[in-house]
Formats: structure tokens, C-alpha cells, sequence
């Protein structure tokens, strides 16, 4: 992290904060340094992870939604490739890679999803979250139309375009912070874990 912006110790943080981080670190063995950055900022922290946790993980506030985990980690990663945000397309390329179990697929949809190894339902998910992202404002019936196609419902566009928005707000942050991935993320899916 640049020193413009530098990481806040964690032991300075409020109880809640540092709760739900060192939760984090539990799980994953490191702490992301997205929720160190944004904790510089308590109040922001809490409403952005509140909304995060609401979009990328349903189930946790009582919602479903059609959308696979790997759906959700697919959107964040092709359209973070398009703001051009390193963070964000290399940490969540790491979870694409391992809810999709395919090591090839993160970078196949950074760099060119037309031509990646997913399904036709996921070429017209990541049209339609491409569209939000790139032209949000020429969206129309049609667009509604073509996920239709797939099975996608209303409630499921509101659930790609909302995931796309909400990371077009993470991926400027992220961007113009300078913060960077952690380095655990770039081996994540890529090569298989050592059997205990």
C-alpha cells in the first residue's frame, strides 16, 4: 500500500471491526488487505461490507438467489478487468477459480470473456453485467429479454446489475488508493492445496 494511505494497525480498530477481520484471517489464513484499507474509515467500513455481504452472499441476510458463488465471483472479475482494477480482479479471480474449480477461467474472463471456457448462461450473465457496467444507460427490454433466455429472472438481473455497480464503486477505490492484492491471492485455485 502506497504511504499515502497506509494500513491501520489492527489493535487501533473498534471491536467490531477487528472481530469480523480477524474472522477473516481465520478463514482464509490472511487478511485481505481490502478490509484494512477500508477500515481507516469505521463508518464506511461497516456500509460497505453490510452491502457486500448482502450481494455476494444472500443467504446471510435471509435472501436466495439463482446466482451460483462462482456467478457472482465471474461478474466481479470480468467487469474489474474493464475499470482496469489489479485488485480486484486478481482476488476475485482467486475465488472464480476456486468456486468454478477451474484454474484457467479467472484469466480467460479478465482478458476476453467472449472466449472463455463458461457456459452460454454465463456469456449472457456477463453481457448483461458488462452492459451495466460499460453503457448502464442504454440497458433496455431487450437486454431483460436475452437473460431470459438463459432463466434468469428480473430479480436476478437486479442481482447482476447490482453486483456490478457495487464493485464499479470497489474497483475506484481500490484503484485510486493504490491498493494492492495480497500475494496469497495469486497462487488461490491455481495449485491444488497440500493434502494434511
Amino acid at each position: 500500500m502506497p504511504e499515502r494511505y497506509p494500513l491501520p494497525d489492527l489493535d487501533t480498530l473498534p471491536d467490531d471491526l477487528r472481530t469480523k477481520i480477524l474472522a477473516v484471517q481465520e478463514k482464509a489464513g490472511f487478511v485481505p488487505n481490502v478490509f484494512l484499507a477500508l477500515a481507516r474509515r469505521p463508518a464506511e467500513w461497516r456500509a460497505f461490507f453490510a452491502y457486500h455481504d448482502a450481494l455476494m452472499d444472500p443467504e446471510s441476510v435471509g435472501r436466495s438467489s439463482a446466482l451460483t458463488k462462482g456467478d457472482r465471483e465471474m461478474i466481479v472479475t470480468a467487469t474489474s478487468a474493464a475499470n482496469q482494477c489489479l485488485y480486484c480482479v486478481v482476488a476475485h479471480g482467486a475465488l472464480l477459480r476456486i468456486y468454478e474449480k477451474k484454474p484457467l477461467v479467472a484469466d480467460q474472463v479478465a482478458v476476453n470473456w467472449r472466449k472463455a471456457d463458461i457456459t452460454p448462461r454465463q456469456r449472457a450473465m456477463l453481457a448483461f453485467a458488462m452492459k451495466v457496467c460499460e453503457r448502464s444507460h442504454a440497458i433496455d427490454d431487450a437486454d431483460f429479454a436475452a437473460l431470459a433466455e438463459h432463466g434468469f429472472s428480473d430479480e436476478d438481473a437486479w442481482d447482476i446489475g447490482a453486483i456490478t455497480a457495487f464493485f464499479g464503486l470497489s474497483n475506484r477505490m481500490a484503484s485510486f488508493s493504490g491498493m494492492l492484492p495480497n500475494e496469497e491471492f495469486y497462487l488461490m485455485g491455481r495449485v491444488p492445496k497440500a493434502r494434511k
